[in-house]
């Protein structure tokens, strides 16, 4: 039986996505007849995480679903374990890293949105899985005549599967015959509702302001109608249209229609190649949309968008100075990710070995040249962004002030991320191959789909926030 991951990271209260994603797993196993791996990796506190592992504990029992419920404990362990195994087994990783600046990697203090996914890939190695299907605690589903409107219908009938024999399950199918062989490395679809970063009161306030500073995140060098361009298109997801009927396109992915909290990954990718761990930073678990993408692998865009919606966390004081720093840093992360973008662009083909596996050596060489790239772009885009939260004036000249002094460790932090990306990808190979010989549980049943699903809920750990 296929064994596929349908992951949840979090660190907030989402007890409602919880129980959605489960009915969804549930929707799965019936109607595709996998065996479905629900994986909830909590960093909420401790009070959360009680909730969280009652509404897991709670999920009806259902044949081919198993729920693992892990807080950061479990996870340490499980990762503590793969890194001890991967160094034992690997000179080459040992003499290049110790275990506890791995296993910072794959769980930092500090939130990380690719470091909670990377853990999940891991994760999904030791399980078995042959793709990750990956949701966020802050999204909803959406209902067509009474009935949810769930991505993995989509991502099912195509991931992993040669694109020839993928073709009959979709709408529109307009890829190259050239790529026909080639398995579906990538099936996703993007969100309705609001936008997916806390930029939508700028917008309000004032529209010209709003432009200047999303169009920061524009390369160097772009023409105003170039930037123009990309904040039309950035951050609004499929817009505010509901659902109505299944479009599905096989083509290269369109990665600009395509997020992380709505994305199927097939085993070859992401067990070869993992997310930047960068912390604090929106925005960098994406670079395996620009890997797919450049390799000229296959995949599927769908229209099966989630809701997105905002927690009330972020609606705080604290919640806006937070997300208002990863903004911040994902602004300065464009100085080091979009020359590793070009790089991939012009490997092309070069990506891939014989058999169509992506080759890592390429990303980590990238990663490496980019880091010496010349910081006075950020320091721009720092002096552009103080004057323009100044102008707002309110909270937004707050944080203007906030973050003045941090300035310094900020562009520091931004080389020092795509650095340990580097690291992190010469590390992978043998990180993977640990994991799978790590079991992450107790042992899972020989055959959980005959009979009601096994639960494991742990609700102990240190609280700190990933997603």
């Amino acid at each position: 039986m296929r064994d596929i991951c349908l992951a949840l990271p979090t660190n907030r209260f989402c007890v409602p996505a919880i129980t959605a994603v489960g009915e969804e797993a549930v929707w799965a196993a019936r109607e595709f007849g996998v065996r479905v791996h629900l994986l909830i990796l909590d960093s909420a506190d401790a009070a959360d995480r009680t909730e969280h592992a009652k509404a897991a504990a709670e999920l009806p029992a259902a044949p081919g679903v198993l729920v693992h419920h892990l807080d950061e404990e479990q996870q340490r362990a499980f990762l503590r374990a793969a890194v001890d195994r991967a160094r034992a087994e690997d000179a080459a990783l040992a003499a290049a890293a110790d275990a506890d600046r791995l296993l910072g990697l794959m769980l930092p203090d500090a939130l990380s949105y690719g470091a909670c996914t990377n853990r999940a890939f891991l994760l999904a190695a030791a399980l078995g899985c042959s793709s990750v299907h990956r949701r966020d605690s802050d999204s909803a589903y959406q209902r067509l005549n009474g009935e949810p409107v769930y991505p993995v219908h989509h991502e099912l009938r195509s991931i992993g599967r040669r694109a020839a024999d993928a073709a009959p399950g979709v709408t529109h199918h307009t890829l190259d015959p050239v790529h026909a062989h080639k398995p579906v490395a990538l099936v996703g679809s993007s969100f309705v509702g609001e936008l997916s970063v806390d930029l939508g009161e700028i917008r309000e306030l004032d529209p010209a302001c709003y432009e200047e500073v999303v169009g920061l995140w524009a390369r160097t060098g772009s023409t105003a109608e170039q930037r123009r361009e990309l904040v039309a298109d950035s951050f609004v997801g499929s817009g505010t249209d509901p659902f109505t009927h299944d479009r599905a396109v096989l083509d290269l992915p369109d990665i600009w229609r395509i997020d992380m909290c709505n994305i199927a990954l097939d085993r070859e990718v992401y067990e070869r190649v993992p997310l930047p761990p960068a912390t604090d930073t929106i925005g960098s678990d994406y670079l395996l949309h620009h890997l797919v993408l450049h390799a000229a692998l296959p995949g599927v865009t769908h229209n099966r968008n989630v809701i997105n919606h905002y927690t009330p966390e972020r609606r705080t004081d604290a919640g806006f100075t937070a997300y208002q720093l990863r903004f911040t840093k994902f602004l300065l992360s464009m100085l080091y990710l979009y020359p590793v973008y070009d790089a991939l662009e012009e490997a092309g083909g070069a990506l891939l070995d014989a058999e169509h596996h992506l080759r890592p050596g390429p990303v980590a060489r990238a990663a490496r040249r980019a880091a010496a790239a010349d910081r006075s772009e950020n320091h721009r885009r720092l002096a552009v962004l103080d004057r323009a939260y100044r102008g707002l004036g309110g909270r937004y000249a707050a944080f203007a002030d906030h973050l003045a002094p941090l300035r310094a460790r900020l562009l520091d932090e931004a080389q020092a991320d795509i650095e340990a990306f580097a690291l992190l990808v010469d590390a992978w190979a043998p990180l993977v191959r640990a994991a799978r010989a790590t079991p992450p549980l107790p042992p899972l049943p020989p055959d959980s789909s005959a009979g009601p699903a096994r639960r494991s809920a742990h609700g102990a750990g240190r609280s700190a926030a990933h997603a």
